[in-house]
C-alpha cells in the first residue's frame, strides 16, 4: 500500500483504502494502536460523536463512523488534507463526517458542542499539550472518553484521570476521561 493511503481496519468499511495527499508531519495512527484504541472503546459506537482537531488522514475519524459513530467532526489546517476527507466521506457516501479548515486551538475554543469521543494526534512536532488537554476535555460530554497520541508519555491533568496508556515504537497513546463521571 502506498505511503499516502491506509486501510479502515473494523466495521461496516474493514478493508476500504483511504488516500490522503503527503503533507509535511503527515503520520497516521498506525492499525495496531488503532486496533487498540477500538478495543478499548469498543467496536461498536453507534450513536456517539467524535471529534478529531488534527484529522490529518482521517483515520481515527472514518474507523470511528465505520463502527456507528452518528457524526464525525475533522479539523485540519491543511486545505488539500480537508478536500481529501471530503473526496474520502463521499466514497463512502456518508453525511457524517463534517469538516472544517483551521486551527484546532481556534475550533476548540469556538465550538460549544460535547462530544463522546474526542481524538488527540497532534504533530509530533508541535509542543501544545499545555493547552490542549484542558481545551479538549473541556468539550468532553460528561460520560466522553479522550484519546490522546504522543511521542511521550502523557499524565493527566487536573479534570482527567488516565484509564488506559500503551506504547508502540515512538507512539505514546492514553485514554481519559473526565474526572468527575
Amino acid at each position: 500500500m502506498p505511503a499516502n493511503a491506509i486501510r479502515i481496519i473494523g466495521g461496516r468499511w474493514r478493508g476500504r483504502k483511504l488516500r490522503f495527499p503527503q503533507a509535511p508531519a503527515l503520520r497516521p495512527t498506525p492499525d495496531r494502536v488503532r486496533e487498540t484504541l477500538f478495543n478499548w472503546l469498543g467496536q461498536d459506537l453507534t450513536g456517539l460523536a467524535t471529534l478529531d482537531p488534527f484529522a490529518g488522514s482521517g483515520a481515527l475519524s472514518f474507523e470511528a463512523l465505520s463502527r456507528g459513530a452518528t457524526l464525525a467532526v475533522a479539523v485540519d489546517r491543511d486545505p488539500k488534507l480537508v478536500h481529501a476527507l471530503e473526496v474520502t466521506a463521499a466514497m463512502l457516501d456518508t453525511r457524517a463526517l463534517e469538516t472544517h479548515r483551521g486551527d484546532a486551538r481556534a475550533f476548540l475554543a469556538r465550538d460549544a458542542r460535547s462530544y463522546d469521543v474526542v481524538f488527540l494526534d497532534p504533530p509530533f512536532g508541535d509542543d501544545s499539550w499545555s493547552w490542549l488537554l484542558p481545551a479538549a476535555a473541556a468539550r468532553l460530554a460528561r460520560t466522553g472518553r479522550l484519546y490522546a497520541e504522543a511521542p511521550f508519555r502523557i499524565e493527566a491533568p487536573e479534570g482527567l484521570t488516565l484509564l488506559r496508556r500503551d506504547k508502540a515504537g515512538q507512539v505514546h497513546y492514553h485514554l481519559l476521561r473526565r474526572a468527575d463521571e
